[in-house]
């Protein structure tokens, strides 16, 4: 049984490094992406943020005077800890809470922080009661740290999806699956060699991808690389299980295409690949949930930007592996080795 399964993983591994355009495509793809993106928004952007601390998702407007200022855009956080790491790092201007003892935080670091303020103290000054100031220190996080797991992870989609439901769909339309059923190979010992193929290849490049990119841009890592490797090899596995459902039984390229760019599109634009959800409407959030880049992405910048522990991306890391689980059993249980 192994030596099926390694013959088969082996085949697929040549087969994808003899593609030198494929190869080209996954190493510089990402790579042109993160230099061009990070020099094109180097500066920060426009909007500011301010974290607002209460209980409640929606903001009431007439708390405050401050929460009517335009051009500012407002986030509710209920974990005080978590905004005060965001201020430190520069990814909120300011974080400010109304109450019996209305209270504000800001990074003395900040350039934003400082214009917000004055937004502040000057829609207040016509209010009775007065706001206490508290000021926190940290560094920034820039645009490209925060982008590099977006891109890594948008990599990694494209090429666990198409590597293995697009390959799969032309096995079979090309007969080679047709081919593989007259052997002793069975179909769980097939999917179990396309899905170690495509996560070795997986790795290896997001791997090689990272450490370019990290050593030639600076980019941060708070947090522990194992934890990182870990996350990234479940996640793998997770967009892996979902290209298999997709080619279980598909016999048309054109169609397997279709669905994959179905799946795709939906997680590159709702998982946090190019922008925050943070100021986003709570359906959205939670539909965004749904898909594994989301748990993906979420746990690799906690890693990588806030020094996330082990322990701390464990939810994530059972949600991936109870998604890898669903969608290879079921990936497994339609599959079919011909057309017909």
């Amino acid at each position: 049984m192994l030596q099926r399964i390694y013959a088969i993983f082996q085949a697929r591994n040549r087969e994808f490094i003899r593609d030198k355009g494929t190869l080209a495509w996954n190493l510089i793809l990402p790579v042109a992406l993160m230099f061009g993106l990070s020099f094109a928004f180097s500066n920060d952007r426009d909007a500011y943020t301010v974290g607002v601390l209460q209980a409640a998702t929606e903001i009431e407007t007439a708390a405050h005077p401050f929460l009517q200022t335009s051009y500012i855009n407002f986030v509710a956080y209920e974990d005080f800890d978590l905004a005060m790491r965001k201020v430190a790092r520069h990814q909120l201007d300011l974080l400010v809470e109304f109450g019996s003892e209305p209270k504000y935080w800001i990074n003395s670091d900040s350039p934003k922080g400082y214009f917000v303020e004055i937004a502040l103290l000057h829609a207040g000054s016509d209010t009775e009661a007065s706001i206490d100031k508290q000021e926190i220190t940290g560094d920034a996080v820039s645009y490209a740290d925060w982008l590099l797991p977006g891109i890594l992870g948008m990599n990694m989609m494209f090429s666990c999806l198409f590597g293995v439901g697009y390959v799969v769909v032309r096995y079979r339309k090309n007969g080679f699956l047709k081919r593989l059923s007259a052997t002793p190979l069975t179909s769980l010992e097939f999917i179990i060699a396309q899905v170690a193929s495509r996560l070795v290849l997986t790795l290896v490049i997001t791997c090689f991808i990272y450490m370019g990119t990290h050593i030639l841009l600076g980019t941060r890592m708070d947090g522990s690389y194992f934890t990182l490797f870990l996350i990234a090899v479940v996640g793998a596995i997770s967009l892996v299980s979902l290209g298999l459902v997709v080619s279980a039984r598909v016999t048309s390229e054109e169609l397997a295409g279709g669905l994959l760019n179905l799946i795709n599109w939906p997680m590159m634009m709702l998982s946090g690949v190019w922008f925050s959800l943070e100021g986003a409407p709570e359906a959205v959030r939670m539909a965004a949930n749904i898909f594994p880049l989301t748990h993906v992405l979420n746990s690799a910048r906690a890693v990588m930007l806030d020094g996330a522990s082990l322990a701390d991306v464990t939810p994530s890391l059972l949600a991936l592996t109870a998604i890898s689980i669903v969608f290879f059993a079921i990936g497994a249980k339609i599959f079919r080795w011909s057309q017909d």
